[in-house]
């Protein structure tokens, strides 16, 4: 084993360990710090089971990183056992960083709380694993014209979860207004994938270059999700209580909204032409307030009563429109809005801090439009 390798080999072992128990110990500290808030309405959308499966990823990056030095170590890396040990510490990594998609807000909508279809990706990539063993196992020559076969499968997966991974870290620093790191961070996800190509392209292989992008771009992705736990730490901080929210509906186009926490204490909102954003928020207060069970929520999308997300930002544009707010306090989605899985969402707000004035909601409920809502109040 060369001095190069076995440099890398200990690096990324000790960065990612480092990394690791960061991450863990920041779990750790939202999961005990802010359990009211993530175990409250029983919703599953945690942000911290997010991190924990990021921070089990860089833990097998560990692993990977012990296998690799005794592979080299020992002299069995080019062996079968060698190669399955290394697949099966990707399937395990691919998991984890899905299963951490799962949890993130701004993740693409496929992704974010689609049991469906993270079951699917899951199966893919034990398809693409199992794959990958079989043409080591069988194949007389594995290398085609410097491209290596057997690793091929692996690249093009890790491709697509990277694609996946760029546009949540995008998405999230973006609007949590950190342009600069959402710009590094997709630059950081295409450097550690442009780090395997050499793993596959044999003539892009050329030693300590190689070896040293791969240190950096796991060390700078290890830093991003440091940022990104330290953002999502600010986020719980910031997110009101549901015990001090307070909506009432008291005319036609007209609220009052108390969110301390937000500085909005008995704020009249009157939402004057936007006349579909009202309505759209009194169905979630009726359902919240007089529903039971999914009677409760909303199924928002091209099947649902409420055709795209774009709507529920809208109410909150329109409140922050009528109501300027300082830098800080902002009106988040999120902080109205619980997303409990399948498309469907429903207020934050607790059933007894509802008021609907009687003669709006009796007038609601007997337009042609909206009759469905009158078996909510019977």
């Amino acid at each position: 084993m060369s001095d190069v390798t076995q440099f890398h080999n200990l690096s990324h072992i000790f960065i990612s360990l480092i990394g690791a128990v960061l991450l863990l110990a920041i779990y750790y500290n939202i999961s005990t710090r802010y359990r009211k808030i993530l175990d409250e309405d029983g919703s599953h959308k945690r942000v911290d089971r997010g991190l924990l499966y990021l921070s089990l990823a860089m833990f097998v990056w560990v692993v990977a990183g012990v296998w690799a030095y005794a592979g080299a170590h020992y002299d069995f890396s080019s062996g079968f056992v060698y190669a399955a040990g290394v697949n099966l510490l990707s399937i395990v990594n691919n998991m984890f960083l899905l299963l951490a998609l799962f949890y993130f807000y701004y993740a693409p909508e496929f992704i974010y709380g689609n049991k469906k279809s993270v079951k699917v990706i899951l199966s893919v990539i034990v398809l693409v694993a199992l794959a990958t063993l079989t043409i080591f196992q069988y194949a007389d020559d594995t290398i085609y014209q410097g491209i290596k076969l057997n690793s091929l499968p692996d690249l093009l997966l890790s491709g697509f979860l990277s694609g996946l991974l760029a546009v949540s870290l995008y998405r999230t620093f973006d609007n949590r207004n950190l342009k600069v790191v959402a710009i590094l961070s997709v630059l950081v996800v295409g450097l550690i994938f442009y780090s395997q190509l050499p793993d596959v392209f044999l003539s892009m292989d050329n030693g300590f270059v190689n070896q040293l992008i791969k240190i950096i771009a796991k060390t700078s992705l290890i830093s991003i999700f440091l940022v990104l736990a330290t953002t999502w730490v600010i986020q719980l901080a910031n997110t009101p209580t549901v015990n001090e929210m307070q909506l009432r509906f008291d005319d036609w186009s007209l609220i009052r909204l108390s969110i301390p926490s937000k500085n909005l204490n008995d704020v009249k909102i009157d939402f004057g032409s936007k006349a579909t954003q009202y309505k759209n928020l009194l169905k979630f207060a009726i359902r919240r307030k007089y529903g039971d069970g999914e009677n409760q929520s909303i199924l928002v999308g091209a099947a649902g009563e409420i055709k795209s997300q774009t709507y529920l930002s809208r109410i909150i544009e329109n409140i922050k429109d009528i109501h300027p707010m300082t830098e800080g306090e902002e009106l988040e989605r999120k902080d109205l809005f619980t997303f409990i899985g399948d498309g469907r969402y429903r207020l934050r707000m607790l059933p007894e801090h509802i008021i609907i004035d009687d003669a709006l909601l009796q007038e609601f409920v007997k337009s042609p439009e909206h009759k469905g809502y009158a078996s909510f109040c019977n």
